[in-house]
């Protein structure tokens, strides 16, 4: 053999062997539009990066729904899907169907917030890895809050005054459109969230605590879901009643609501060049509620990456896992998502703060952040969950008062709990 043709044939084997070694991986996710882009954005780095080729398989973008999809999909040991994209609260559900990064990313999880990690961390078995966190804010339209010489409310009491009368001011100069305050009032886990929030900041404590007691028929807390139930039709739309996060930046967006209830990836979104809002608007910690122990409260949201364990390339997959929460990755979510980072180093880097100043905005929010009852509920906080959400829907829609629908929620939850929690 020349040493020409020597030469082609080792060429080629290495081809082969490095064909071979790539893998077919596919990641679920519920993005849409700009957050579909940045994550296939980032896949294309990892796929020139590794030589691995990476599919996107769509999810509805209800959290509830992609949830029940998970479930079926592990459940029936699915080969199909190699990582999956996870809300904060579904550790605890979810841990026996994925793989332990442990050993994996025991060179990494040092560099993340401890109490993120310990939030996928179940029976000493890291379920998941990080991507970004999240904590909801009171968007507010600064320009108009200027305008009538308003500040800043920060009780539900002064967020309701406020929302009226800008709102029934501009309509009266012409901006029929104007909505005082916009949430998500869906049936579904964005309500739990929002709801948590009403409960929390008027001292009516969490739903279910951390030691099991079922807390959430008391005085305070119906008190703050009927206050709740009083802005559907006068300070926010009937139409509240069928919003996600998206229903809801949309009529922001269009310059459509003084306040909106939201996270923190509406906020690069609502300052893009589409927007009617650009340059108008800044964030605030939610406002608190009336009664004892009052006080503001943000749900703590985030979403991290698994690798299922019937995945038949887990080592490819462990590096996709190992690649999406990198701090490389973080920070260009942060700059171009603005999604909140969970390495700490990131909240002083100079073009994250350059390019998301109001990322300093998000500590004080933090620090009034509260978990839903996940820890304690376990494998059935997802009907848990969906018991609170529905007794809610149903008192914002004018089916029964918050006193008799908690009332009926707790016997429910007393008999969902038996011996499981």
């Amino acid at each position: 053999m020349t040493l020409n043709k020597l030469l082609v044939a080792m060429m080629a084997s290495v081809t082969l062997v490095g064909a071979a070694q790539a893998a077919d991986l596919s990641i679920v996710s519920g993005d849409t539009g700009n957050g579909l882009a940045f994550l296939r954005s980032q896949l294309d780095k990892f796929e020139q990066q590794t030589g691995n080729k990476v599919t996107v398989v769509p999810m509805p973008s209800s959290t509830t729904d992609q949830f029940g999809q998970y479930r079926l999909w592990l459940a029936a040991g699915n080969a199909d899907i190699d990582v999956y994209q996870t809300d904060v609260i579904w550790a605890p559900q979810l841990a026996e169907h994925f793989t332990d990064l442990t050993e994996a990313m025991k060179d990494v999880v040092g560099n993340h917030f401890p109490s993120i990690i310990e939030s996928q961390t179940v029976d000493g078995k890291l379920v998941a890895m990080p991507a970004f966190t999240d904590a909801p804010a009171l968007y507010y339209r600064k320009d108009l809050l200027e305008k009538y010489g308003k500040s800043v409310p920060t009780t539900w009491t002064e967020l309701e005054a406020t929302a009226k009368e800008i709102m029934d001011a501009e309509r009266g100069a012409g901006a029929s459109e104007l909505w005082g305050f916009v949430f998500q009032g869906n049936a579904y886990e964005g309500l739990t969230c929002d709801a948590l929030e009403w409960v929390v900041s008027n001292g009516g404590g969490q739903i279910i605590e951390a030691d099991g007691t079922i807390s959430i028929n008391n005085e305070q807390a119906a008190a703050a879901i009927d206050r709740a139930a009083g802005w559907v039709g006068t300070i926010a739309p009937d139409g509240v009643l069928a919003y996600m996060e998206e229903e809801s930046r949309g009529v922001w967006q269009l310059g459509n609501a003084v306040f909106m209830r939201n996270w923190p990836y509406a906020y690069a979104l609502s300052n893009g060049d589409d927007s009617a809002v650009k340059g108008k608007f800044d964030v605030a910690p939610l406002p608190a509620g009336d009664g004892e122990g009052a006080r503001s409260a943000a749900t703590l949201g985030g979403w991290n990456m698994a690798v299922s364990k019937y995945s038949p390339d887990q080592d490819a997959a462990i590096e996709l896992v190992k690649f999406l929460a990198s701090e490389e990755v973080q920070k260009e979510r942060a700059i171009n998502q603005s999604n909140l980072p969970t390495i700490p180093a990131l909240y002083e880097d100079k073009d994250v703060l350059a390019a998301s100043p109001f990322m300093a905005n998000w500590k004080a929010i933090f620090e009034q952040a509260v978990p839903r009852p996940s820890a304690p509920t376990k494998t059935n906080y997802n009907e848990v969950s969906s018991l609170f959400w529905s007794a809610v829907h149903d008192t914002l829609s004018g089916n029964g008062t918050a006193a008799e629908n908690l009332e009926v929620l707790e016997a429910d939850l007393n008999d969902l709990k038996g011996d499981a929690w």
